[in-house]
């Protein structure tokens, strides 16, 4: 561990993937968010997944695709780490806020509210 380089900016494919979804994580919650309080605003929110999806669309899906950049960057990230030796910090980074994400959704899972 002590031999090993650190860098800031990952020199994998895959780390680079994963940083780009995780910057696009973000971006996609603030658009989800710009349409609940403009376009959704008098729309009540559905019951369940399926209900809101088809009362607010776009709200939804932006959300989604959101928490899917997140879980992704997660993924890519473990591969990039493990599969191709990736040792870049933007990358550690992303994959813990991926990992973050992934425990997040797990516990709205198991534990709805």
């Amino acid at each position: 561990m002590l031999g090993r380089s650190w860098r800031i900016l990952p020199r994998t494919k895959q780390g680079v993937w994963a940083i780009g979804l995780i910057v696009a994580m973000p971006i996609l919650f603030v658009i989800g968010l710009s349409f609940s309080s403009s376009l959704y605003e008098s729309v009540p929110a559905g019951r369940n997944l399926l209900a809101d999806v088809t009362a607010r669309p776009l709200l939804a899906l932006a959300m989604l695709a959101g928490m899917a950049a997140g879980i992704s960057a997660f993924i890519i990230g473990i591969l990039a780490i493990f599969k191709h030796k990736e040792n870049a910090f933007l990358v550690y980074l992303s994959t813990t806020i991926g990992g973050l994400t992934t425990l997040l959704l797990v516990g709205q899972l198991v534990f709805p509210q």
